[in-house]
């Protein structure tokens, strides 16, 4: 295993020409990041977890009830052991050539099969309760961790002036609340990455799982070989949309329409001049070409960048996502669908009852008899992250 730590981690790859490992270890004079410090976000991020179901159960949770926001789930489906063993072990989406073989079965038409499945299907997702605790929850994280960057920022010369990230560098002490900022900001993707696959699913699950990885291993490397300057000023500048973000997806879980409209816009405005205006303008100048300038040519510089670029062609994918979204909000003057909606919905939903199969519902049953989508925006996910 020590061979293996030597060989992957070799100064020569991850380091500029004439610096050491050596020159990053800590001194009575000055602290420098050890990769041994990484080790805390494990815990850590287990802490940020507990915290999160506390601070859903006893904070969010009577907030939401407290906004009236609806406690209760989907509409469930009425039982039916031949439908249940169909959508279990068949498929939860029959084509219209089994509708028309379960019609016959069981004596339905076959608008009540499909309005059957969609509730069967919808009584999996979660509740509008549970969304707004988890999004209070984010929102809460992402104000506090985005104006303790802000305010740690504000008071350093590589703010104003990103050639300072490489000033000096390698003898770059370590300061505590550097140290801080980028420990609980790995812990907490470290427990997105965990809890996505408990969380409320959506449609882009591996999109935001690739934006997880690369975002931890970002953080990983730049803490390791001391780039922690740039790093954080990535980290703030992410952070800033999804606050935005979240904001706008409580105030819609709230029915707060116009607010709700009105936090959507401003995200849509703040995501996209903060990820296609500034941050390649801003970071990817400064890593691509100032980095270069000021340290030279080295193989891991390629790596970083590689992973930035990443970021950066996910921020044009959920910036196309949002521009149509705002498009269609302020073309209709109503909130625009969520293509990554958790609930499909129907104008007749409510109808519960099925009715029996006439020749009269069979040929106006010929569709599918539903619309998806529901109330929402097509968000990234920023990003989250994410309706």
């Amino acid at each position: 295993m020590a061979g293996i730590l030597a060989w992957f981690w070799n100064e020569r790859f991850w380091l500029p020409h004439n610096v050491t490992w050596a020159d990053l270890q800590s001194t009575e004079e000055a602290a420098f990041p050890q990769a041994e410090d990484l080790y805390l976000a494990f815990p850590l991020a287990f802490c940020i977890f507990m915290i999160r179901l506390l601070f859903e159960r006893f904070i969010a949770k009577p907030c939401a009830l407290g906004l009236k926001v609806q406690a209760n789930g989907p509409q469930k489906a009425q039982p039916n052991a031949i439908l249940e063993k169909v959508f279990t072990a068949i498929t939860k989406h029959p084509d219209e050539k089994r509708l028309e073989g379960l019609s016959k079965q069981l004596d339905w038409d076959v608008r009540s099969i499909q309005r059957w499945f969609r509730q069967r299907r919808n009584q999996e997702k979660p509740s509008t309760l549970t969304k707004f605790c988890e999004s209070m929850w984010r929102f809460t994280f992402y104000l506090y961790i985005f104006t303790y960057g802000v305010r740690f920022l504000k008071k350093t010369p590589w703010l104003w002036n990103t050639r300072q990230c490489w000033n000096g560098y390698p003898y770059q002490p370590l300061m505590p609340d550097l140290h801080y900022y980028y420990i609980v900001e790995l812990s907490f993707y470290w427990s997105l990455m965990f809890s996505q696959f408990i969380d409320i699913k959506r449609k882009d699950f591996g999109i935001m799982f690739t934006h997880h990885i690369v975002t931890v291993t970002l953080i990983t490397f730049s803490y390791v070989t001391n780039l922690t300057r740039v790093g954080t000023l990535t980290l703030c500048l992410h952070d800033a949309a999804d606050v935005v973000l979240e904001a706008a997806k409580m105030a819609n879980y709230c029915k707060c329409q116009k607010l709700s409209d009105l936090l959507f816009l401003t995200f849509a405005i703040v995501f996209i001049v903060s990820r296609l205006g500034i941050y390649p303008l801003w970071i990817l100048n400064a890593t691509l070409f100032e980095l270069y300038e000021a340290l030279g040519n080295f193989p891991a510089l390629w790596v970083f960048n590689v992973l930035l670029v990443i970021l950066q062609i996910l921020h044009c994918f959920w910036s196309y996502l949002i521009i149509k979204a705002a498009y269609k909000a302020i073309s209709k003057g109503k909130v625009a669908k969520d293509d990554r909606s958790d609930i499909e919905s129907s104008s007749d939903e409510e109808e519960t009852v099925p009715r029996s199969k006439t020749p009269h519902s069979t040929i106006t049953t010929n569709g599918t008899g539903s619309s998806n989508g529901t109330n929402g925006y097509l968000t990234g996910g920023t990003c989250s992250e994410e309706y």
